[in-house]
């Protein structure tokens, strides 16, 4: 399976990607060939967090400190790694934002990949988009979002200590991400909205959206975990 799951930060995508996994695991069997751990990559807004403790903090520290036009060659670099044809040798790829969080935050906060500029990412999403229909055409877009209100409160409840929202710019977050979906390139997209569901309720939303987006190598694998354990 080959997602790509996007969106504004609070608006489930995590929780959705590892319900995710749990759900390839009971209807498809394990990760095979296992090459890349579990299929999961969810570590493009920077500063991405591995880890606990002071060495990871000070990596995040070290991220910050990062001058504009190194973060760009290091979130380019980042993106292009994770499409390389060891990645799509696994069955499953799944993304949370990847090359589509850098239009929308590196302007924003990073300093980096405005219109026009060296490393324009409006542009280079559209070129990233024709690499990934080019590789891999039964990959899956989803878009992920929820009101201005709905951002706001959870932010309030659960706050992100290493999160880059700010709570004057997510109605332009918003806008950007639904921009980008709208103006997408990949040909299997749909949209998730979380307003007023819970992760349990989006999760049975994406099972009955998926369904006509299933590959065919989907489809094998979860007839053949059906019948192995029948």
């Amino acid at each position: 399976m080959r997602l790509i799951i996007i969106g504004s930060e609070y608006a489930g995508k995590s929780t959705l990607a590892n319900r995710i996994l749990d759900w390839i695991k009971d209807n498809m069997g394990e990760f095979y060939p296992k090459v890349h751990g579990n299929g999961l990559h969810d570590h493009y807004v920077l500063p991405f967090i591995e880890g606990t403790g002071p060495e990871a903090e000070e990596e995040a520290a070290q991220i910050r400190a990062m001058k504009p036009t190194l973060m760009e060659k290091y979130t380019r670099y980042m993106i292009h790694y994770h499409m390389g044809r060891f990645f799509y040798l696994d069955n499953d790829h799944i993304q949370v934002d990847w090359y589509y969080a850098e239009p929308v935050y590196a302007p924003l906060y990073y300093g980096y990949g405005k219109a026009g500029e060296y490393g324009d990412r409006q542009m280079l999403v559209r070129w990233w988009d024709a690499d990934i229909m080019h590789m891999a055409p039964d990959t899956v877009l989803i878009h992920m979002k929820a009101s201005p209100e709905t951002i706001r409160q959870r932010m309030a409840a659960h706050p992100n200590p290493h999160g880059i929202l700010k709570d004057e710019h997510v109605e332009q977050v918003l806008e950007a991400f639904q921009t980008l979906f709208s103006n997408t390139m990949i040909r299997r997209h749909f949209e998730l909205d979380t307003t007023d569901k819970t992760p349990d309720e989006t999760f049975r939303e994406w099972v009955r959206q998926m369904e006509p987006h299933f590959s065919e190598n989907d489809r094998l694998r979860m007839l053949t975990h059906q019948k192995l354990n029948q």
